[in-house]
This record gives C-alpha cells, sequence and structure tokens, in this order.
C-alpha cells in the first residue's frame, strides 16, 4: 500500500480550528508531544495513541525554553523529513503533526517567524537575561527542585510552560509521555491536575534497544565505545532491582551498586536518586513504590534512565 506522509500544520490558528473540527464531529484528539528525530520510543508512543484516540496530532518542536544560556540548542539532533516517513509508515489519514516555528513571543514586528538569534547566529533562549517578549511561564514549584532540576534550574519551567502552550492549542482528550523522563511525566500530571485540565495522561514504560540502552535521540551522539559503556546504567539498574527483589531495602546500598557500575565504565555522574514514585522526594528504605533514578555523561552525552521498584 502506498504510504502518505501526514499533514503538516505549522499556525498555531490552524491548528486550533483543526483540532475544533474534529471535535465537533465527536471523535477524539490523543497528542504525543516530541523534539523530533523520532526513534522506535517515539512511535511506540504514536501507536499507543492511534489505539486509545480517533486521531493523533504529533508535535514536533525544539523547545528553546528548555535550554539555558550554556547548552547548545543547534546541537540537537533533527530529521524532520526523516520524521514524516516514519510516521507516514504508521498511519495514512489519522496523524496529523504539528511544527511551529516559534511558540516564544520574542517581540518585534516578526514575532513567531523567527527564532531570535544574537550576533553569533545561534538562537538565544528567553530564559538569558535581557530577553525580549515572552514573560509568563508555569512551574510545577516542589516536583521540578529535584534529579534533573538540581543542575538544570530552568528545564523543566520551560518544559510546563511549553506543554501547556500545546495543550491549549491542539486541545486534546489524551496525551502521551514515556517514563524515561520520569520527572517530566510526574509534572505534567501534577501540572493538569493542579489547573483542570480536561486530559488524561499516559505515561508509558521505557523503549529500550535490544541492549537494554533507553531509547533517546542523544544516542546517535554516542561513539560505538561510549555506547558499549552506556550499557552500564541498564544494568546497574537491573541489578539494584533484582537485589531489591531478593530483599535488600536499603536505599543507599542500592545507589552505591549503581555508582560503582557506573564508574566503572568510565560514566561522569550526575545523580543517583530513590525517590517516591509520586512525590519525587528521597527515600532511604523501600517501604512502599519507588524509583532509581539516574543521570550520567558518557562523552559529552547525558543520559538518563530509571527503574522502577513496587513493593506489594
Amino acid at each position: 500500500m502506498e504510504t502518505r506522509e501526514p499533514e503538516v500544520i505549522r499556525d498555531k490558528e490552524a491548528m486550533r480550528r483543526w483540532s475544533r473540527s474534529v471535535r465537533s464531529q465527536g471523535r477524539t484528539i490523543g497528542l504525543v508531544p516530541t523534539m523530533g528525530y523520532l526513534h522506535d520510543g517515539h512511535l511506540s508512543l504514536v501507536r499507543q495513541s492511534l489505539s486509545l484516540a480517533d486521531v493523533t496530532v504529533v508535535s514536533i518542536y525544539v523547545n528553546p525554553g528548555q535550554f539555558s544560556p550554556t547548552e547548545d540548542l543547534s546541537t540537537y539532533p533533527s530529521d524532520f523529513s526523516g520524521d514524516l516517513a516514519k510516521l507516514a509508515a504508521l498511519s495514512r489519514d489519522n496523524v496529523v503533526v504539528f511544527n511551529p516555528m516559534n511558540l516564544y513571543d520574542y517581540g518585534g514586528d516578526d514575532g513567531e517567524k523567527k527564532n531570535k538569534t544574537n550576533d553569533r547566529g545561534s538562537v538565544v533562549s528567553c530564559v538569558e537575561e535581557g530577553g525580549l517578549g515572552h514573560e509568563t511561564w508555569v512551574r510545577v514549584e516542589r516536583l521540578e527542585k529535584g534529579l534533573c532540576g538540581k543542575n538544570r534550574p530552568v528545564f523543566f519551567r520551560g518544559v510546563a510552560t511549553i506543554v501547556t502552550k500545546l495543550f491549549n492549542i491542539v486541545e486534546p482528550d489524551v496525551a502521551f509521555f514515556g517514563k524515561k523522563d520520569y520527572q517530566q511525566w510526574r509534572i505534567i500530571q501534577r501540572m493538569v491536575r493542579d489547573l483542570d485540565f480536561g486530559i488524561k495522561i499516559v505515561g508509558s514504560d521505557i523503549a529500550r534497544e535490544k541492549d537494554g540502552l533507553a531509547m533517546s535521540s542523544r544516542n546517535v551522539r554516542l561513539s560505538a565505545e561510549e555506547r558499549q559503556m552506556a550499557l552500564s546504567i541498564s544494568r546497574s539498574l537491573a541489578m539494584a532491582k533484582a537485589s531489591a527483589a531478593e530483599g535488600q531495602t536499603n536505599c543507599k546500598e542500592l545507589k552505591d551498586m549503581i555508582i560503582q557500575e557506573l564508574v566503572g565504565a568510565a560514566g561522569r555522574i550526575d545523580y543517583v536518586e530513590t525517590v517516591d514514585q509520586e512525590t519525587l522526594e528521597g527515600v532511604e528504605e523501600i517501604k512502599s513504590g519507588v524509583v532509581i533514578c539516574v543521570a550520567a555523561w558518557f562523552g559529552v552525552v547525558r543520559l538518563i534512565d530509571n527503574i522502577e521498584i513496587n513493593v506489594s
């Protein structure tokens, strides 16, 4: 059967009109927010959306609000034509791509027509000192503080704000997020609850490569040697879960096991934390549902992963 690329909508108002037309027909809308460079993990979310909603909107937007001034937005991988081809292989008529040029208003006459750039030609995040235009942010204050929020203080306000804008533009019935970004998933859940969005948030299990590495758009930047070393993340998490199943409930012991494995594979650790699955607050003993979260560098690539441990 001949495949056809999904319709691409770039204008916010056009996207809203499309969604409202669909909803007026009594059809449900699923949303899969992405930053592009789609892999099988993203596509598994799209498949899940297709199974639970009548139509699916896949947003492709690299969010400048998630990048601090010291992070290079231009290095994030991109392959828009490849993304469309992958989506075309999934469905012919019930997937639409929302690919806005810019969801931040930097001021000036051409607000959304282009990204604001500095004199070096690179994208300027509006979180920079003296940034123009956009000044309204959505924050989930407690949940954003730990884990990735410790060293990336602007990250989750950028996530929450842009997801809020996507929800307001697309007006979905259900939205899908991967649990690899565990903190992000919990933040979006809490935001939807607190702000009374009528949207169901679905968290999907981590999609992994055959060798266990969590799927990520950043994996392409790993050298062959670094990729092998990065397997220590999923390996150590599996070891910790097996140890917990055998009766080890001391979180420090579990974390030390993971740290030893990562350091032995030449990983540079950002954090290894055992936290409550709901509150994301640190725990010392496994008494109920916890999640072990890891962030580590291999070469210039920062990878995250986690594993849930549930006590019956």
